[in-house]
């Protein structure tokens, strides 16, 4: 399982730093930066991060005041914060950080807020698991040139058909597999809805609706960057279901 972070600081080298200490983190890679606490609200308001590293000495809106905007998202991700300064602990803690790391950040200290922040987010996802139907498959399965590929069913994004091909995007890629989006439909009842004809996504992923300039939508699912378009056919029964998540 992979888990998105969003590095949150004023200076360039500092972010470049602790790039290169996320790359020993194979669960954790960077999707995002931003040099200031109103830039990374606004990246946040595009995408999806599961973990912030946040500084708190920024021009403009500091760490703290970021950490306290971000729990009005509907699905806050993590802090961990990292600063030059000690004294702001008590306040960190209090806009529900995790940890709190002192820069220059050193290895095992970053080592042990990942770890406590895959914890917390394991929690999480044990608390909101994907409930399927009695007798369904657990797995799908894909022929690929390695052989036989094994997809869990909780790792899938969304499916997209491309022709004859159904593509599914899921926690470790995209593969290519034999099942049709009707077969799916019918197989996994209230676990995917369909957003357009030729796509269909996790229920328990979806995050939010937005509207396009261009007049159309795009469903944003948890842990994805990127909506899937969502055609004005399905909008009134993507809308439906998600009052009822």
């Amino acid at each position: 399982m992979t888990y998105r972070v969003l590095l949150v600081d004023d200076e360039p080298l500092a972010r470049e730093r602790m790039k290169r200490l996320l790359l020993e983190h194979h669960d954790f890679v960077c999707a995002g930066e931003a040099a200031n606490g109103d830039a990374a609200l606004a990246w946040l308001g595009m995408h999806q991060a599961d973990l912030v590293l946040l500084d708190i000495q920024m021009p403009g809106r500091n760490g703290l005041d970021t950490a306290a905007a971000l729990q009005a998202l509907a699905q806050p991700p993590l802090v961990v914060f990292c600063t030059a300064y000690d004294e702001h602990a008590l306040q960190a803690f209090a806009v529900k950080a995790i940890d709190y790391l002192l820069k220059p950040v050193r290895k095992e200290d970053l080592c042990r807020a990942l770890q406590r922040a895959s914890e917390w987010l394991m929690q999480q996802r044990a608390e909101y698991p994907l409930v399927r139907p009695s007798g369904s498959r657990t797995h799908l399965s894909a022929r690929t040139h390695n052989g036989l590929q094994l997809i869990p069913l909780e790792s899938v994004f969304y499916f997209y058909a491309d022709q004859k091909y159904v593509n599914v995007h899921h926690e470790g890629g995209e593969t290519l597999i034999d099942d049709s989006l009707r077969q799916l439909e019918d197989e996994f009842p209230g676990l995917f809805v369909r957003v357009h004809r030729s796509a269909l996504v996790a229920l328990n992923r979806i995050e939010r609706l937005e509207t396009l300039n261009s007049g159309g939508h795009k469903v944003y699912l948890r842990g994805l960057a990127d909506g899937v378009p969502v055609s004005r056919r399905h909008l009134s029964e993507v809308r439906r279901v998600m009052k009822e998540l």
